[in-house]
């Protein structure tokens, strides 16, 4: 059978590695938009879902390809809900234009300093176009709960995985295999609902192997 390819609104290679294991037993191929020339779309916006959809409309429009985007971030109770739409950018400052995984992580340890209360959740917010004006974008949500460390721990996933503790496993999302975080994640959670969406709506409109 041969693959669908869909254009991903990021150059997140954690996230093309994960969108590839999710979805190719499915038959789809998830294409990064770098690889095609399309630049990134701006985030202006103080919401995952609104995020989401304007960067699934820009890779759509400049690709001609069905779209999936993905406007996730870990958020922490004591501080309000940050990092948030801010996760990739948390450490963003005239010196860090392009804060690494690293900064980031080390900036919410530095905010954290002190602070009793861990709690906090990942959320992902994954948007679906079939072309860039689709009326109806397919929109799903996940949310993965725990707490975050005082330092990191664990040597596999990106982003905020090495501070991540899953209480109920007694692990970080760093110290879970591929496989093993792809069952219970946010973005895991966010996918099964969206191919669920696929199969009620959009199989046979876009032709999608589901």
């Amino acid at each position: 059978m041969s693959s669908k390819k869909i254009v991903l609104a990021s150059n997140n290679s954690g996230k093309v590695r994960e969108f590839n294991a999710l979805l190719s037993p499915l038959g789809i191929e998830v294409t990064p938009q770098g690889l095609l020339g399309i630049p990134s779309c701006e985030e202006p916006f103080p919401s995952f879902v609104e995020n989401a959809i304007a960067k699934a409309r820009h890779a759509s429009k400049l690709s001609g390809l069905p779209a999936l985007a993905d406007d996730s971030g870990v958020c922490v109770d004591a501080l309000g809900g940050l990092p948030g739409v801010l996760s990739a950018r948390f450490a963003l400052s005239d010196q860090k234009k392009d804060p690494s995984d690293a900064d980031n992580n080390a900036l919410l340890i530095k905010k954290l300093s002190g602070v009793q209360q861990r709690s906090a959740h990942f959320t992902c917010t994954l948007v679906f176009l079939s072309s860039a004006d689709d009326p109806e974008p397919l929109i799903a949500v996940g949310h993965w709960y725990g707490e975050i460390l005082g330092a990191p721990q664990g040597e596999h996933g990106f982003g905020y995985d090495p501070l991540f503790f899953i209480p109920t496993l007694g692990k970080t999302a760093a110290e879970l295999s591929a496989e093993e975080k792809n069952q219970i994640s946010h973005r895991g959670q966010a996918l099964n609902i969206l191919v669920q969406e696929l199969h009620k709506k959009l199989n046979k409109k876009i032709g999608l192997p589901l």
